[in-house]
């Protein structure tokens, strides 16, 4: 068994992962500075250390004191509208933050890093379903942060031996019976169709229907946080020094934001108001992964990730969420 470093563990994949990590017989050290994280969502049994990724010093002496063997990567900023308008923040966060955390695993001896990477580095598909080799065109700063991050990963990962691993994220989506998506403020897709559902919205937006898609809305693909997950624990079975590796994960199925719309009002038995609302800057018209590396070369296969056990997990977690707080 393996102890494993999780910066952003009290967010929410952060968090659900480092719960399956544990499941699985790992050591679990979190790291969060509690800026968009909750400290009830690290899980009981990880240590937890309230740190900012920058923090040279500290990062080091939390991986030796722990004798880390892996570290798992996930804090970031990831609004993808406060990117286009504000994207020295996300440089700052994204990047400049996450070279320091490099460094300092690096100056503590650690060679095996996993990235939490996005779909967005690819911009707008040119080929659907993306495969990984496919141009790499961010449109907004937030792709652009984590695409830097991966191309500095390769160059650790070739210089100083490594085995790095960026996995790029399609929509993760569905929960744990005890952990679940929450943002503040939420701007996610299923969240926000599920409070309406559930009545703590008073409507749902659909950011712009006039897309060249099928019924007029984006076309995203949703991968279920545990398969999520299971994709980490595969890249601990890779060769030490084996160098960088890009993996994307995603179901290979689109689904149209009326089509989520309609899906969680037959769930639920709940209809709600949706209102048109403009587009927002940066949003592809679609987006739908080719998982077919991971599959192949890591030996995954999603095993949750159909629309309706995603959408029963989180609706599971909305309805626990609003009956204990008023609010997820």
């Amino acid at each position: 068994m393996a102890k494993l470093l999780v910066t952003g563990g009290a967010g929410y994949v952060g968090s659900i992962c480092s719960t399956i990590f544990l499941e699985h017989g790992h050591d679990v050290v979190v790291v969060d500075d509690l800026s968009t994280g909750f400290r009830d969502a690290v899980p009981e049994g990880a240590a937890f250390y309230e740190m900012d990724i920058a923090n040279r010093a500290g990062i080091t002496d939390v991986v030796l004191r722990h004798s880390i063997d892996a570290v798992f990567h996930f804090a970031a900023k990831a609004l993808i509208p406060e990117s286009i308008k504000d994207p020295g923040v996300f440089f700052d966060r994204n990047l400049a933050s996450s070279i320091a955390l490099l460094e300092a695993v690096r100056h503590a001896g650690v060679q095996r890093f996993v990235f939490s990477s996005t779909a967005a580095v690819y911009g707008n598909p040119q080929q659907i379903p993306i495969p990984e080799d496919h141009p790499t065109q961010p449109v907004n700063a937030y792709g652009e942060t984590k695409l830097a991050l991966e191309r500095a990963l390769e160059w650790y990962a070739r210089a100083y031996g490594w085995t790095a691993v960026a996995f790029r994220y399609f929509s993760a989506a569905g929960a744990l019976p005890n952990r679940g998506e929450r943002h503040c403020p939420e701007t996610h897709l299923l969240p926000l169709v599920l409070e309406a559902a559930v009545g703590q919205r008073p409507s749902f937006s659909i950011y712009g229907d006039d897309y060249d898609t099928p019924d007029g809305t984006c076309l995203r693909d949703f991968v279920h946080v545990r398969d999520l997950a299971a994709a980490h624990l595969k890249a601990l079975d890779l060769s030490p020094g084996s160098g960088f590796h890009v993996f994307n994960v995603g179901s290979g199925e689109m689904y149209s934001v009326r089509q989520i719309c309609t899906a969680v009002e037959r769930l639920t038995g709940h209809s709600f108001d949706i209102r048109i609302a403009p587009r927002r800057a940066g949003d592809p018209p679609l987006l739908c992964a080719s998982p077919q590396r991971l599959m192949r070369q890591l030996n995954w296969k999603p095993g949750y990730s159909d629309l309706d056990t995603i959408l029963r997990d989180a609706w599971n977690w909305t309805l626990r969420g609003h009956r204990t707080t008023g609010a997820s």
